[in-house]
């Protein structure tokens, strides 16, 4: 029998971090369902898709061929045979993402596809509904969060060290939006399950956040 751990959290948390961490610690495939939103995104942007033209976007969802490559320790993502790793990762497509994600056709899509790529695997599943929708019977859900102006730091940080012009009122602002965006869908919000694990990662370095969830799953 194949194992999924399900980790949800709002950005800032530490989630992919902490994930792929602890993905390479249990030899389990880590599964980035953020960056399968990012591409649906992206694709609606390049093909001026307008939000409102479901069956279009669930085409696309339908037809994109999307896999991970890892390369020396990081994570490569593919569109066909197309490298978008670069093109998935800034504010726009952030946004645009958590705007897709809130389609129910294109969620639909997605929980198919991230069930069929975990079967006859272990996974660590990472995103903003894997303990609540896609795998409820994980072996072990956790939910990371983390104090609000903590969590704008580490994306401050994260997007300055990438060598990006923004200001930390402007991550502030677009982590507030975020947030109100993912909280407040109809479908799938963002929120824990009710058996997840609820880790509060604002005081704990990574290393202390994957020991005290590898202690947890020891104990499963």
């Amino acid at each position: 029998m194949s194992e999924v751990i399900a980790i949800d959290g709002p950005a800032g948390s530490g989630k992919s971090t902490v994930a792929k961490i602890l993905a390479s610690r249990l030899g389990y495939t880590y599964l980035d369902t953020g960056a399968m939103y990012r591409a649906v995104a992206l694709l609606v942007k390049e093909n001026d898709v307008d939000l409102s033209d479901k069956k279009t976007i669930r085409d696309l969802c339908r037809t994109m061929k999307i896999r991970f490559y890892w390369n020396k320790g990081i994570q490569q993502v593919f569109l066909g045979e197309r490298n978008i790793t670069d093109d998935i990762r800034n504010s726009y497509i952030d946004m645009l993402s958590s705007k897709v994600s809130a389609i129910k056709e294109v969620r639909d899509e997605m929980t198919a596809l991230q069930r069929k790529m975990a079967q006859g695997n272990n996974i660590v599943a990472e995103g903003r509904d894997m303990g609540t929708v896609v795998f409820p019977n994980a072996k072990i859900k956790f939910f990371l969060t983390a104090s609000f102006d903590v969590r704008v730091k580490r994306r401050f940080l994260e997007r300055k060290k990438k060598g990006e012009p923004v200001s930390f009122e402007q991550i502030r602002e677009e982590l507030k939006k975020r947030d109100r965006q993912d909280e407040s869908r109809e479908i799938a919000p963002l929120r824990p399950a009710k058996d997840a694990i609820i880790i509060d990662t604002t005081d704990m370095s990574i290393e202390e956040v994957v020991d005290k969830m590898l202690f947890y799953i020891e104990k499963s």
